[in-house]
């Protein structure tokens, strides 16, 4: 049953017939997933702090709601407003990430957080989606305009963005990055040997990187050879998975959690594995491939590149986010403090993720039609070319 006819002309009525409902629908069970994990992973972690049993959980589903409204909210907007809020939006977290190196907070060795009344603020969170806007705009333009130095913008602008990331220091956030520009330079046409020199520039970065930063070296080092340091939190991610088996514990039963540092956040992932199991386990990543899938198959319908750049860095981002994060809880990849989008506590990173999907909603919804149907336009317009009256 529909909230709205066919023939509904209202505002939301518009909106309901054009927006993905079934990307939509899939967002909305990865919230309502990461509340039921919040609620389960977080009481231990809170309760070891000194905090009432639902501190994380209150502060999820308050951060939750501005995260719904920007998913929503932005899912309204044309596609010339997503590329002006997403201009504000770098401009700003640009800003906001100069300060975090004058005044910011350090946790955990590293200085990416500004401290707000009640509130930690992380900017890199919000520039990995701005960048994202900003670069296709940029990069759409000079497909457009033959003398629009576009590429040369983007370019700047990504190594103005890279190095204050690697200030904080984020090598997490820069290969993310680094990532989907990769994606959105192959989606935009341009020659093979640009995205060689990109992918070189960033293997040598991540050498660099291996020699520059102690915490990348032991991170790096520990993957390889488990033995060279402490795996605490790795091994007993592995434990989770290992005691969940097929169907789990059964949710709030699980054991593992009570030793794991961060599982609401950065191992909320291992937490799902021990208590729902494999089998849920594989369903969690079905939605987010069904998302993926879902997002790409509408930009095989456009022609607009901007949307097209846009859309495809964002989802990349949206993915590559997951996939690091579920890589990182089973040992494929090196431990890296990244949240499962929408899953995991995180209040930056679930205002980011809200914002920067709600930005993808509103670029593949579908165009207007000015007529009954394309089938009823193809077929007047047949008819006038036979001279049909």
């Amino acid at each position: 049953m529909s909230f709205f006819s066919r023939t509904d002309k209202s505002f939301l009525g518009q909106w309901w017939w054009t927006v993905d409902r079934g990307m939509l629908a899939a967002f909305l069970a990865l919230v309502l997933i990461g509340i039921m994990m919040v609620t389960t992973a977080s009481p231990p972690v809170a309760e070891h702090l000194g905090l009432g049993s639902y501190h994380f959980l209150i502060r999820h589903l308050v951060i939750l709601i501005p995260s719904l409204g920007f998913l929503f909210g932005l899912s309204f907007l044309e596609r010339r407003q997503i590329w002006r809020l997403g201009s504000m939006l770098y401009a700003g977290s640009i800003a906001a990430m100069v300060l975090v190196l004058l005044t910011g907070m350090e946790i955990k060795g590293a200085q990416r957080w500004l401290h707000l009344p009640g509130f930690s603020l992380q900017p890199s969170e919000f520039v990995k989606p701005a960048f994202v806007v900003v670069a296709a705009w940029l990069m759409a333009m000079q497909k457009e305009r033959e003398n629009f130095p576009g590429n040369t913008i983007t370019a700047g602008l990504y190594f103005l963005t890279i190095c204050l990331l690697l200030l904080q220091p984020d090598l997490g956030m820069s290969v993310v990055i680094t990532s989907v520009w990769g994606v959105q330079i192959f989606l935009a046409g341009f020659p093979f040997r640009l995205l060689i020199v990109l992918a070189g520039a960033g293997i040598g970065g991540l050498i660099g990187a291996y020699f520059s930063f102690e915490h990348v070296r032991s991170r790096i080092d520990r993957f390889i050879d488990p033995q060279s340091g402490d795996n605490f939190q790795v091994e007993k991610s592995i434990e989770a998975f290992r005691n969940g088996g097929l169907i789990g514990t059964g949710p709030g039963q699980g054991t593992v959690k009570l030793g794991l540092p961060d599982a609401h956040a950065d191992f909320i992932f291992s937490v799902a594995g021990e208590e729902l199991g494999l089998l849920f386990i594989l369903i969690l990543i079905s939605i987010f491939g069904f998302i993926l899938l879902r997002g790409f198959s509408r930009l095989s319908e456009s022609e607009d590149m901007f949307t097209v750049l846009a859309v495809g860095g964002l989802l990349t981002m949206f993915g590559l986010q997951a996939m690091i994060h579920m890589g990182s809880s089973l040992h494929l990849l090196p431990a890296k403090g990244m949240t499962l989008p929408f899953i995991s506590y995180g209040g930056s990173s679930l205002l980011s993720m809200g914002l920067s999907m709600g930005m993808v909603l509103a670029l593949t919804r579908r165009q207007k039609r000015s007529g009954i149907s394309r089938g009823g336009l193809s077929l007047r317009a047949a008819g006038k070319a036979h001279g049909e009256v």
